[in-house]
């Protein structure tokens, strides 16, 4: 899924924000949350998350493979990849799933909510 500015959105969860506080002591006098099905739109695509060590481990062995398997021994080279194979699952998923960033979304209630991922939002149709 691609977020963009201006893109409608809807939470897909409860979202627990944390307490609320008053006074100079700083009480605990609530919790906010937002429910999940609460609409609103994406103000702006803050950045990129990185990616999974996984992912990161599927790139470097892969290209250790590519730049140096043809002088590696058979049996480095077999385990390499065998590491590699074992890693193609998440990194079939990250390809398929594509970046994933944080955004700043404005509710329609009004609150807004900055630094969100979008794993936790759905964007509804235009």
């Amino acid at each position: 899924m691609t977020l963009e500015a201006g893109r409608r959105v809807r939470l897909a969860l409860d979202l627990g924000i944390g307490a609320a506080v008053v006074g100079e002591f700083g009480e605990s006098v609530g919790f906010l949350s937002l429910g999940a099905g609460i609409e609103g739109t994406v103000q702006q695509v803050d950045g990129e998350l990185p990616e999974s060590e996984e992912v990161r481990e599927y790139q470097r062995l892969s290209a250790l493979l590519e730049d140096y398997g043809h002088t590696m021994p058979v049996a480095s080279r077999e385990r390499l990849e065998a590491e590699i194979a074992t890693l193609e699952p998440d990194w079939a998923a990250h390809q398929e799933r594509g970046k994933r960033v944080t955004v700043r979304v404005r509710w329609d209630n009004g609150f807004v909510l900055d630094g969100a991922h979008q794993d936790i939002l759905v964007p509804l149709q235009a």
